[in-house]
């Protein structure tokens, strides 16, 4: 479980979080759905312990991020930018890496990966350099990178940005599969199909702040909408920065 409260943070000038609060729990999908300049990206760097808050706490089961930032980090799984991996690496060599970063000690890194690779069907290509891979391939090489040493959480910021149509499916599949399992995911996203079709819960975010949450039908419901589209335009009063 990710818990967020009363999270506030500026960039500069801008108030980039403000107070914000919400939790994502196990076993479900959460979704930050906001426009561009929302502060998704900036509540997710702060989960993860890469920026620090000026005010408010979050902790990763039970775990305060900022007391206690290594064993908050062994408890999640960041799925980076599938283009940015390591290209002279093989699957097995930068998933094995980043288990040892991770705390695992390099028996159990090699264990952890062998195993990883075997459940993201990835045999085929774990011992290739990763240079020149499929979109697919990349993509399903830094979700291994995020879930090998078993994190309860997992969160993903705007995971589909840049692929095509059978990776996207590829990864919404492995996503369902991980909820299955009784993690909890949380991602953040402007693609208003996207967050309909997967989450079971959403924060509605705008101007750092959570002006809604629920399921997409109760958002729905709460605006009188029949779309999580008209909802969501409903409640931030706009449709700027949004993907239908």
């Amino acid at each position: 479980m990710i818990s967020v409260s009363n999270l506030s943070k500026k960039l500069g000038e801008v108030q980039a979080l403000d107070s914000l609060t919400f939790d994502a729990y196990d076993g479900q999908i959460t979704g930050l759905l906001g426009p561009n300049g929302a502060g998704k990206t900036t509540c997710l760097r702060t989960i993860f312990g890469l920026l620090k808050p000026d005010q408010g706490t979050t902790s990763i089961n039970g775990i305060d991020v900022a007391k206690q930032p290594l064993a908050a980090k062994q408890e999640l799984g960041l799925f980076p930018d599938p283009f940015g991996i390591y290209e002279r690496l093989t699957p097995r060599e930068y998933i094995c890496y980043f288990a040892e970063l991770s705390g695992l000690e390099r028996s159990a890194a090699i264990t952890a990966t062998d195993k990883v690779i075997l459940d993201l069907q990835l045999a085929d290509i774990a011992d290739r350099r990763c240079k020149g891979f499929s979109q697919g391939q990349r993509m399903k090489t830094a979700l291994a990178q995020a879930i090998v040493h078993q994190p309860k959480n997992i969160i993903l910021d705007e995971p589909t940005r840049g692929l095509d149509v059978m990776s996207t499916r590829i990864l919404r599949d492995m996503l369902g599969k991980l909820k299955s399992e009784g993690h909890c995911i949380l991602f953040s996203s402007h693609v208003m199909q996207e967050v309909a079709s997967l989450c079971d819960r959403v924060v509605v975010m705008a101007d750092g702040k959570a002006v809604a949450i629920g399921s997409p039908q109760e958002l729905c419901d709460q605006t009188n909408q029949t779309s999580l589209e008209e909802a969501f335009i409903s409640l931030i009063g706009t449709d700027e920065g949004i993907a239908a």
